[in-house]
This record gives C-alpha cells, structure tokens and sequence, in this order.
C-alpha cells in the first residue's frame, strides 16, 4: 500500500496554499491521465477574488458518473520553525505522514486516485464514468472554485450522479463518522446609528450601545430551535461587537457587531434573515447586512449513503455515526446537483503544526473507497 503515501507525498510537497497549485495538479494528471483520464484546467475570476483554476477529470463517457471531490489547496502553515519536519517536506515519523495538507485533505485525494487505479486494475474501464472534481478555492473565498466548476459542467452537458466529497469526517479515528449533510451558515452585520454627545448630558444625545445592547440579548436569548432528527439545535454566535471610540465621555454615534448563525433544516438562510429582523425590530431603527454561505441539506439517497456505511463496515469493523455537525464544505455546492456525502481521514491534526494522518488510516481510505467503486459499478 505504499503507493498512496507515495502518491501524498507528491501532493504534500506542492506548497499549494490557497489558491497557488505549485504544481500539485500536475501530480492528478501524471498519475491519472495513463489510466485514460481526460483532464479540463480552468481559471475563474470574479472582480474582488484571486482568480483560481480547477481541475476535473473523467474517465467515460457513459452515466453514470460517480464523482470523487476535494480540494487541493491548504492554509499556510504558520510557524514553520515550530514543526517537526518541514511542513512541505513530508516525512512517515511512527506510523504517521506529516506535512501541510495530510489530513485536510491530500491524503483523502490520493486515497482516492489509487481506489481508482485498483479498481480499474481489478475490473477494467466501468459501465459508466468515473471523475475528480478538484478545487483550489475551498480554504479560501469559494467564490472561483467548486461553485464555478459545476456551473462550467452545465454549460458542457457534464452530469454527476453521486458524489463523494473526502474531507476529514472522522474526529479519531477512520470509520467513526459519516457526513451525510451540514448545517446551513449566515453571517450578519447589524449597525445601529445614533448621535455623538457629551456622556453626561446624554438628554442631548442618542446612544446607540444602549439599543445594540437590547438587540444583542434578545438575539442571544431567543432559542432558534431544539434540534432536529439528523441536525443539532441551531446557534447563534456574536463574533464582534465595536464602536471604535477611544474616550470615556463621548457617546458614540455608531455601534455594530458582527454575528454568525449555524441552522438546522428547520430554516433556510431567508427565514434567519426574518427572524433577525423581528428581533431586533423593538428597539428602534438598525441597519443589517448578510452573506450566506450554504443552506441547510441532507443527503436523502439511502441506496448511497448504505453503500458507503458497508463498505466502512467491511474494512474497519466499524458502525460510522451518521453526522451533520461541523462547518461547511464544497458540498453545500454540490448537493444542488447530485447526491453527496462526506468521508474522509480524521481531524485530529487539520490546520494544526505538525499536521499528521497515520498511514494505517490512509490504506483503509483506499480500501473502502475501492469497495464503494466494486459496489456502485457492479
């Protein structure tokens, strides 16, 4: 099995951070294209945004077309002098392969390239296409990635069926999670205006603290739900509050705060967005802008998501949880189009020094997803 830490080695030594690829999509093509791969490069630029290119590659040309997705790009990795080994520099220290990128998620996507390459050996071409889907976006904005991908195969008449997105899903160990949908992400910023004065007249001033206060707590204090059958109860979290005054006895003029909700599929990004407005509606004027990151989905095909949780079965023992908790990922994009769900390797390490994944666990990930493809294709 020494070829998938071979093969993530490869793509760890490309200091891919977002959206640079230095290189890694050269590795996926290498590797892909003698098995009959055809590539599309492609560069997407918004005014605002670095422009970034993706990748997809398919294999066939009949449906259906089972799709492996991820991203290639990384964050930085910090203090490089406070790793073990040089982070683009893998190395295999007792039993794990450390670098940027290990577990989040290089070893996920070289997991998948040698479960093709097996299968492929072991069966031959399929009744039906195989696919990468690979951005350099999703640690980033995601405004040029995986959003622009799928809208570049419609124009083209490409069709996913399913997909599997391999993001790091297990908290420790391979075959403990399943991601089969995610909680829906909206960002607020709420001003509120009022009139500078002097602290100890404040008859001749409006504060606008006071009233930002007020929307604050009834915000905070309301409950959005209980949680739903597969979804954990929505939250609300204020992530900066501000008035920029650096003086005791001036009333400001202007308060905001800046807050973000997570919500479960009892809403949708517009029915947050009301429910903001009614709360802090009592307490006088205020001024709300939002950016929605992804509604609220769960993947609803259980012939897939059995197919999946069997093959972890077979190879780990293991009944996987099936789970919608965490943040977001280019499956929020994806499932617009086709079933999807997550798994991948563990997250102990994500973003972390010393980013590391045990080698036992990426010969697993090869395992279970050749046995998905034995399943789907036969």
């Amino acid at each position: 099995m020494s070829d998938v830490i071979d093969l993530a080695k490869a793509l760890i030594a490309c200091p891919s951070v977002t959206p640079r690829t230095v290189g890694v999509f050269n590795v996926l093509e290498d590797y892909l294209r003698p098995l009959g791969f055809v590539a599309h490069r492609m560069i997407f630029k918004e005014e605002g945004f670095e422009p970034v290119e993706n990748i997809y590659l398919r294999l066939g040309t009949q449906s259906p077309n089972f799709c492996f997705a991820g991203h290639t790009d990384v964050v930085p990795p910090g203090d490089e002098a406070a790793w073990d080994v040089p982070p683009f520099e893998p190395q295999v220290v007792d039993g794990e392969l450390i670098g940027r990128g290990a577990e989040d998620m290089k070893g996920a996507i070289a997991a998948f390239m040698v479960a093709v390459k097996q299968f492929l050996e072991a069966k031959g071409a399929p009744k039906g296409s195989i696919s990468f889907l690979i951005t350099q976006d999703e640690e980033g904005d995601a405004v040029n990635g995986t959003r622009k991908v799928l809208g570049w195969l419609k124009e083209q008449g490409e069709v996913i069926d399913h997909c599997i997105v391999g993001e790091p899903t297990n908290p420790d160990f391979l075959g403990e999670m399943v991601k089969i949908g995610r909680r829906g992400s909206i960002s607020f910023q709420l001003a509120v205006r009022g009139k500078q004065g002097h602290a100890a007249y404040p008859d001749r001033a409006d504060n606008p603290v006071t009233r930002m206060i007020h929307m604050l707590h009834a915000l905070k204090s309301t409950p959005l739900d209980e949680g739903t059958e597969h979804f954990q109860p929505s939250n609300l979290e204020i992530t900066s509050v501000d008035v920029g005054n650096p003086t005791t006895n001036i009333i400001p003029a202007l308060a905001t705060a800046r807050f973000n909700v997570r919500f479960n599929d009892r809403h949708s990004a517009a029915s947050i967005h009301q429910w903001v407005e009614e709360r802090c509606a009592p307490f006088g004027a205020f001024e709300l802008k939002a950016h929605i990151t992804g509604e609220a989905f769960l993947n609803k095909d259980e012939y897939f998501e059995q197919l999946l949780v069997r093959a972890i079965r077979e190879v780990t023992g293991s009944a996987p949880k099936l789970s919608t908790t965490g943040g977001t990922s280019d499956a929020r994009f994806i499932k617009d189009i086709c079933p999807v769900i997550e798994f991948g390797t563990t997250g102990r390490t994500a973003h972390h020094v010393n980013e590391r994944v045990e080698v036992k666990t990426l010969e697993g990930l090869v395992n279970i997803y050749h046995r998905v493809l034995d399943g789907y294709f036969s």
